[in-house]
């Protein structure tokens, strides 16, 4: 069911199905609640599964103000639709851009959840230069891509190394999606939600008391020792590197992917 909910002044799309204990999936950047279309009914009997499009992305709100992108900002939207739909604390799951949003939610409100599971996902960028860096990279494509249409931004990020585990009929498989977006709306989650802007939450790692679900693929070479360093931080965690496959796990081999998350979620 498609729930249209406005939180902070900001309109976002929801989609909730299924019973039980509530699940909040949270996409990756270019992403909406349709990626986890082929996901979701291998959780519907168990959980209430509630997927988000994060500002900027399918049908929620493009703002033109860059602030309301901002990690804080786009943290608390998300505890806000949650506590809306009144359905208490949840497990939360985020992919890539998702990921990062989510273990901002767990690091800071660690008492609005169950557990945390992160598919390819990081704690930013360590050190002021690599995220300054990072941020010039990243507001240079925003202005491409507001410059160049989404057509541009699609071929060009169909391109990137980040997908070279991916045949092509899988890139063809996200195409029409990522089409969907709306420049402005892409810009500026670059400009205000990037790994250049976000919080560095690599101290905050620590400090993370609930189970955690790290998975990354064999493949993505960068996110597997990203994802190592994170392991060795956490108490309570579980480190799953997934055999053939690279950055988007759950897209490549979903029936692994399904697996080691109900794994994970039965304990």
């Amino acid at each position: 069911m498609m729930t249209r909910l406005t939180v902070n002044g900001r309109n976002y799309n929801v989609e909730v199905t299924g019973q039980g204990i509530p699940l909040v999936l949270l996409h990756g950047f270019t992403g909406d609640t349709t990626i986890w279309d082929d996901l979701r009914p291998h959780f519907e009997q168990s959980h209430h599964v509630i997927a988000i499009d994060i500002l900027g992305h399918g049908q929620s709100d493009k703002p033109d103000d860059v602030s309301a992108y901002q990690m804080e900002n786009a943290a608390c939207d998300i505890l806000k639709l949650i506590e809306v739909l009144s359905v208490g604390k949840v497990h939360l799951l985020g992919y890539s851009m998702g990921g990062r949003l989510a273990l901002y939610l767990a690091t800071q409100f660690p008492e609005r959840f169950h557990s945390l599971i992160l598919e390819s996902a990081s704690p930013g960028l360590a050190t002021p230069a690599e995220r300054a860096e990072r941020r010039n990279r990243d507001n240079a494509l925003a202005d491409k891509i507001e410059a160049n249409g989404i057509e541009w931004f699609v071929d060009f990020w169909e391109r990137l190394p980040l997908w070279s585990s991916q045949k092509n009929y899988l890139i063809l498989k996200q195409r029409e999606q990522r089409l969907r977006n709306s420049p402005v709306g892409l810009a500026n989650s670059l400009r205000g939600m990037g790994t250049g802007v976000q919080p560095n939450l690599w101290d905050d790692v620590h400090n993370l008391m609930m189970p955690v679900q790290l998975i990354v693929g064999e493949r993505d070479e960068k996110y597997v020792h990203i994802n190592r360093e994170m392991f060795n931080r956490i108490l309570d965690v579980e480190l799953n590197i997934i055999s053939n496959v690279g950055h988007n796990v759950h897209l490549e081999n979903l029936a692994m992917f399904v697996e080691t998350v109900k794994d994970f979620l039965k304990q």
